[in-house]
Order: structure tokens, then C-alpha cells, then sequence
């Protein structure tokens, strides 16, 4: 997660209605008419409450013929409201997937070919983040990927290159955002 979408999560939540919205659906999905009628407020307030929400991932809706149910995105709230913590904390951060230089360069030897091709994507965790991690050692920081680069990148470690580069997001290697790709902060990564 870029530090920036730390920061729109924040502001996000950074509203006493947005707050009460949340706390509302914790409870379970709901209407914008019922969500209204819940905190005293109009339909148009709610409309734009719930764009913020959405803008940031933290709703999700669902259509049930002319009605919208709102529901709360729990994974998205966990991940960015933990993210805070994790920056500036360095590369221990997370002592669980702790992986010794040793355990790295076995990984790395066992998984690829001699001419640096990834013989199967693993399923383990820690050797997923092994992978991953060793796989963007070419790429800048700062520099914005489009797809179709990133694609010819992760080409030459493995043909599935769609899930490689589903996995870098997924492990907060690297942020999305239309069709654009960006290396996240070393502090943001899950391999620590």
C-alpha cells in the first residue's frame, strides 16, 4: 500500500459520519434509505459519504433489482488500519515469515532454473514472498510500470506472468492504480 493511500484511508475516516456509517455496517449490510434514516441524515449526504467509502475500498455494494446494499469490506479496513503500524518499522516488522539469508539463497537455488526461470510458483507463504521479492530486484523504485511493462518483466521468470503480478499486489509489493504499477515502500512489503 503507498503511503498515500494510508493517508486517503485516514482521511477517509477522518469524518464522524463516515465513522457512524462504518459502525453501522459492521451490523450487516444495509440501504442507502435505511442508513439514512438511521443517523437523522438525507439520502444525498449518505450518497456522498458512501463515494468517500467506496473511493478508499472500504464498502462494497451489491444490487437486489432497484435497491443497493452497502456492506462493509473488513479485509480492506483490517489491512489499511494495520498498515500505520508498519511503516518505519523496518524489515523486522514482521518476525513471522523471518527468513535467514541461508533459508533465501536455498529457496532461490531450489526454485529457479540456472537461467533465472521460476520452475513453479510456490504455495508456501514464505517461499511465495522469497520469490516475489527476488523477482522485482530489477525494478526501480519510483518508477511507474504500466501493465504491459511489468507483463514483458515478469515474462522472463515465469509465463503465468497474470498471477505474479496479482500476487505483487496482493502482498503489498507493489500498488496498483489504472493499469499503473508502482514498487511500494521496503517497510509496506510482507516479507520481513
Amino acid at each position: 500500500m503507498q503511503l498515500n493511500k494510508i493517508v486517503e484511508f485516514h482521511k477517509a475516516l477522518g469524518d464522524l459520519t463516515r465513522v457512524r456509517i462504518i459502525a453501522l455496517l459492521q451490523q450487516g449490510p444495509l440501504h442507502g434509505q435505511a442508513i439514512a434514516g438511521k443517523l437523522g441524515l438525507k439520502p444525498p449526504t449518505i450518497t456522498h459519504h458512501m463515494t468517500k467509502l467506496r473511493e478508499v475500498g472500504l464498502i462494497k455494494e451489491r444490487r437486489d433489482k432497484n435497491t443497493i446494499y452497502f456492506s462493509l469490506n473488513t479485509k480492506i479496513l483490517e489491512m489499511s488500519a494495520k498498515a500505520i503500524l508498519t511503516v518505519g518499522r523496518g524489515r523486522d516488522a514482521n518476525m513471522d515469515m523471518a527468513v535467514t539469508v541461508e533459508e533465501r539463497e536455498e529457496i532461490i537455488r531450489n526454485l529457479f532454473t540456472n537461467d533465472g526461470k521460476l520452475k513453479n510458483f510456490p504455495a508456501q507463504r514464505k517461499k511465495k514472498l522469497v520469490v516475489l521479492e527476488h523477482m522485482i530486484q530489477g525494478l526501480e523504485f519510483g518508477k511507474v510500470y504500466s501493465e504491459k511493462e511489468l507483463n514483458e518483466y515478469l515474462k522472463q521468470y515465469y509465463d503465468d506472468f497474470a498471477t505474479l503480478r496479482r500476487e505483487l499486489i496482493m502482498c503489498q509489493f507493489m500498488y496498483r492504480e489504472n493499469n499503473q504499477y508502482e514498487l511500494n515502500p521496503v517497510e509496506l512489503w510482507w516479507i520481513h
